[in-house]
């Protein structure tokens, strides 16, 4: 097993505290001891660093009843900038962040199918890189990284996406490509562990020591909160509910295999539902997913019958799949989260919280609740953001550490 090294504790402390500012600014030393569970000494001397980093900013003393008051601090968002990443199958979505994580810049580039090559990939990743970056107008020596999100499994510390099935992508080192064109430095995941981040910090998973984040988009994965954090399993590999079996003998998922979760309730799948329906609805748009969606979604609305019942299919495919996530994973809170969901809304909520009421057992169920994402910005871009902050305190760790030891060098 691999052991954490005392500069990788502290860089995790460090960053514990960063983002308890970042949720709760301002606060004092003795609120970050006790939201955190680290000594007082330990919070003030993590604190002291934050402080000489620029990253936090002592802001006054809290109103005392008696007794000596309390320094408070605050998270400096000037102190830095911020940019995450959404790669998704039909778009790349990028938004320039200041050190509160507040958005300053958005920018978006549309994926046409064929697109998927990893050149074209890095293209629109590196042009909306450059928008956001010109639109808020920050210097490039302020930008602390950029954090970028990608589907399918990943390798975090080299920076190689290993495999995408949905872009048949094997062992593309990503990263690699991205810094020929990008100079600030740059962290690879995938969207999974990025909407996980972000419901942890400022979502409905925030303050719940499991959760379940379910991501609906063209692909289909679950976010795994455990234990009060993020859980990657062994090979960065949690999470890929989507492509787990719902239906034995079922229909040709892109992973080869069939049956998985994905090829029902994935924005793919869901076009086949309505195919399967009404093979010449006029809500089915072929080769355009987003309007497909959209177009359920109002019909919904206007009480489409033809949308109304595609709609409740989908709930009960997702329904039966989110009943194993409660039995097996027994969370406190299970948020349906990316665009497909945002879009579907609350008819698809409705019946999926009626379908997985269907199949889930009444104990884990009643300790249980599903809700939509409440985060109003691209929840997987604030996640890739958080990486980049994450990556950025270790740099600062791994220089710190080469510093002390030259000092302590012997002189030749």
């Amino acid at each position: 097993m691999k052991r954490g090294t005392s500069r990788d504790i502290r860089t995790a402390n460090r960053y514990e505290v960063l983002r308890q500012l970042i949720a709760a600014s301002p606060t004092s030393r003795q609120e970050l001891a006790a939201a955190t569970g680290l000594s007082l000494a330990t919070v003030a001397t993590l604190v002291g660093e934050l402080l000489d980093l620029r990253m936090i900013t002592e802001v006054g003393f809290e109103d005392s009843a008696g007794g000596r008051p309390r320094g408070l601090v605050a998270v400096n968002a000037s102190g830095g900038a911020l940019i995450g990443v959404d790669i998704a199958e039909t778009y790349v979505h990028v938004e320039l962040f200041d050190l509160a994580l507040n958005v300053l810049a958005r920018a978006e580039e549309h994926m046409r199918p064929g697109e998927s090559r990893p050149e074209r990939v890095v293209a629109h990743v590196t042009a909306a890189v450059g928008s956001v970056v010109a639109q808020a107008g920050v210097e490039a020596a302020r930008v602390l990284g950029v954090g970028v999100s990608v589907p399918g499994q990943v390798d975090r510390d080299t920076g190689v996406a290993e495999y995408a099935p949905n872009w048949d992508w094997h062992d593309v080192p990503l990263l690699d490509l991205l810094s020929e064109h990008i100079a600030y430095p740059l962290h690879l995941d995938n969207p999974l562990r990025a909407s996980a981040v972000a419901e942890l910090w400022f979502g409905a998973a925030r303050g719940h020591g499991d959760a379940v984040v379910v991501n609906l988009g063209t692909g289909v994965g679950a976010g795994l909160v455990l234990g009060g954090g993020l859980h990657r399993g062994v090979s960065n590999s949690a999470g890929e509910w989507g492509h787990t079996t719902l239906v034995l003998d079922g229909r040709l998922c892109r992973c080869g295999n069939h049956g998985c979760v994905e090829t029902y309730v994935g924005a793919l799948g869901i076009m086949q539902n309505l195919r399967e329906l009404s093979p010449r609805s006029p809500l089915l748009h072929p080769g355009d997913q987003t309007a497909t969606i959209d177009a359920l979604a109002a019909g919904v609305a206007a009480g489409d019958p033809v949308a109304v019942k595609v709609v409740q299919d989908t709930a009960r495919y997702l329904g039966a799949g989110i009943a194993v996530l409660v039995n097996v994973l027994n969370p406190e809170v299970v948020v349906l989260s990316s665009w497909v969901a945002a879009r579907l809304g609350e008819p698809l909520l409705d019946e999926v919280c009626e379908a997985v009421a269907r199949h889930a057992l009444r104990r884990p169920l009643a300790a249980n609740r599903i809700v939509l994402s409440p985060i109003p910005t691209d929840p997987v871009c604030l996640g890739a953001a958080t990486f980049a902050l994450e990556g950025a305190l270790q740099t600062v760790g791994r220089r710190q550490a080469a510093g002390a030891r030259g000092r302590t060098a012997p002189s030749a």
